[in-house]
């Protein structure tokens, strides 16, 4: 005796696009939640993914345009730097003009090469950081220019270099300090500009 197996027809209801019917409710719930979790958690990775790729746009313009993305600048150590190189610069014009000896004169010649660059240096630093760039002497170095200008002959020599040795003494111990500084950007400056100071000291020492 053979068995006779009935199809499952949709009934009019169904192909109608009406309700489930009450045998295939469960099934049809289960899918509208599936269909549900699927829509919200594309709109999740949609918002994530977007979230994302702004975060890493911020992170590319702050690389771009040269500024640190944490941390912060060094701002009192750009600017006192700066003022000394105001105040190194017409030192050494000065020297050129008025020394007696070419030793003074050739070293005048060289506080204004190396400080004239480190000046610039200092400017394209605080460009980026948004520091404004200064042009005024530190008060020290105001009085030395003023006290220098009313000398001249060997007295001018002896006074140019006592206040060079003093000077750089004092420059070399700043930014020794200055290459511990949490601050990387203005510790670098400090380390590669060392050296200069140094030569500048010994070669004071020998006027």
């Amino acid at each position: 005796m053979s068995t006779i197996i009935t199809p499952l027809v949709p009934t009019p209801q169904q192909k109608s696009g009406g309700s489930c019917p009450s045998m295939f409710d469960g099934l049809c719930l289960l899918s509208t939640h599936a269909m549900g979790a699927a829509v919200l958690l594309g709109a999740c990775n949609k918002t994530d993914t977007y979230e994302s790729n702004v975060d890493e746009a911020i992170a590319v313009e702050n690389t771009t345009n040269g500024m640190p993305a944490t941390g912060s600048i060094d701002s009192a150590f750009i600017t006192e730097a700066m003022q000394g190189d105001n105040a190194e610069v017409p030192i050494g014009q000065l020297a050129q003009a008025q020394g007696t000896s070419q030793k003074v004169k050739d070293f005048g010649r060289l506080l204004v090469d190396d400080h004239g660059s480190h000046k610039e240096e200092l400017k394209t630093l605080a460009a980026t950081a948004g520091i404004a760039v200064t042009d005024e002497p530190s008060a020290e170095g105001k009085t030395n220019l003023e006290k220098l200008k009313a000398l001249s002959g060997a007295g001018f020599d002896t006074q140019f270099k006592a206040i060079m040795i003093e000077d750089h003494t004092k420059d070399i111990a700043k930014y020794e300090r200055q290459t511990a500084s949490s601050d990387a950007q203005t510790a670098a400056l400090a380390q590669k500009t060392l050296p200069t100071l140094r030569k500048h000291l010994d070669a004071a020492k020998a006027l």
